[in-house]
């Protein structure tokens, strides 16, 4: 897969079709789509660490969304559509797992090398000087980390919570949990980055 834009746009016809037939709104899936995509690729991205399986990661759940849950009410989507991408990643993070511990058995590493990080290197759309786009990218590539360092739910929390604006219930919803863990893993999340991001945070 490329790196360009997501190419969420699915033909409803063989993604969709119901068994009598007929076919959802083929341009309001679209749309909602078109709604999530960019940051659901944030999302992703920041989760494993690399574009191309997370371009994956996010058409996948564009997919299994199109195919099993477009009988339900367009106002439930979006925490149907992370939740399924918070299992996606989590399932290629067990993947990751298995794969590192096979490598470990023949006596090889696994690559260390994760590329560049996109989220740093993205070119600046504000017009800002040299040394503000340095301490911005300084600043997004630390969040980045810190990010990646949390637990597994506290960064799920974090990451739908903050980059998507859903609210505890939508988040639950999403995560499979109840709002009180919601609460719970958010705070935690950000209490900790509070504490590794320093002089970053703002």
């Amino acid at each position: 897969m490329n790196s360009g834009a997501v190419p969420c746009t699915l033909d409803l016809t063989d993604a969709a079709r119901s068994g009598d037939g007929a076919l959802p709104d083929e341009r309001e899936l679209n749309r909602f789509l078109a709604g999530v995509e960019g940051r659901a690729l944030r999302i992703a991205e920041i989760a494993v660490r690399d574009r191309d399986e997370a371009l994956d990661l996010v058409q996948d759940a564009a997919i299994r969304l199109a195919r099993s849950y477009l009988a339900r009410p367009i106002a439930e989507w979006t925490p149907i559509y992370y939740r399924i991408l918070q299992n996606g990643i989590r399932d290629w993070h067990r993947r990751q797992k298995v794969r590192r511990r096979v490598m470990v058995w023949f006596g090889r590493r696994p690559d260390d090398g994760e590329g560049r990080d996109a989220i740093a290197e993205a070119p600046d759309p504000g017009g800002r000087t040299p040394d503000e786009l340095l301490a911005s990218g300084e600043a997004m590539a630390a969040l980045a980390e810190a990010i990646r360092r949390l637990p597994e739910r506290q960064q799920e929390a974090f990451m739908l919570r903050t980059f998507e604006g859903l609210d505890v219930a939508a988040t639950a919803a999403a995560m499979g949990c109840s709002d009180g863990s919601v609460k719970t893993h958010y705070s935690r999340a950000v209490h900790t980055l509070r504490d590794r991001l320093g002089e970053h945070w703002s």
